[in-house]
């Protein structure tokens, strides 16, 4: 059964690719890795320095290459960006789907996919920040809007089922979960700029900022509106 559905998301994966711009995966090991680099670069360098600062020919130096071997894999900028995306959101959704799949509380499933978001994003590099899309064509754009939509009810789902289950006290499920999408998106914009980063420092940091808040049984203080005034 997984190495059905592996099978069919790298389809999946590799259809979204060819409809972005990209040429068909190549067939050996050596190929896809070289892929998942030039893409792991490319996210690299185009959150630090934003889509329309990053160039191709500073992508292709990271990784030694020439600008014709970068290319060869993707035949424009805004190719290679929407493969960005589609590696990002595929590592999101993995993610979700293997929180979603514990038998625990709604707001250990939250935490489960918080922790390992960050886990993947040290291991494997970060995912492409999804706040700006702009320069993806039509088709790129509705693509990558309806995968997000579709990651986003999950987690909003995250909290629904923590009400239910009483681990997360009563909120408003939706406004909470933009509020927090909106908090990891920007992980990937800010994170690089921390001295001694850590995944076990950032944890206790979004606990302390969000996640304590949420959870039933967390102390909590409530600073009044005009405290300071």
């Amino acid at each position: 059964m997984t190495s059905n559905r592996a099978a069919t998301k790298q389809g999946t994966d590799e259809n979204l690719l060819r409809q972005g711009g990209a040429r068909p995966r190549a067939k050996s090991v050596k190929s896809a890795r070289k892929r998942e680099k030039i893409v792991r670069a490319a996210t690299e360098i185009i959150n630090r320095k934003s889509y329309a600062l990053a160039t191709m020919t500073e992508i292709a130096a990271a990784l030694d290459l020439q600008d014709g071997s970068l290319y060869y894999y993707y035949p424009s900028k805004q190719a290679l960006a929407y493969a960005c995306h589609v590696a990002s959101l595929a590592r999101i959704e993995a993610l979700l789907v293997d929180a979603q799949n514990l038998d625990t509380t709604g707001a250990k499933k939250l935490r489960h996919y918080i922790r390992t978001m960050i886990e993947d994003a040290d291991c494997h590099g970060t995912q492409l920040y999804v706040g700006d899309y702009s320069y993806l064509d039509e088709d790129q754009h509705r693509r990558v809007v309806d995968w997000s939509k579709r990651l986003e009810k999950m987690i909003a789902q995250f909290l629904v089922d923590g009400v239910k289950d009483g681990s997360i006290v009563p909120c408003d499920t939706q406004l909470v979960a933009q509020l927090l999408i909106g908090m990891l998106i920007w992980l990937a914009k800010w994170t690089a700029t921390i001295d001694n980063m850590t995944v076990d420092r950032l944890m206790d940091a979004i606990a302390i900022a969000s996640l304590n808040g949420l959870e039933t049984g967390q102390a909590s203080v409530v600073v009044p509106c005009n405290a300071g005034s």
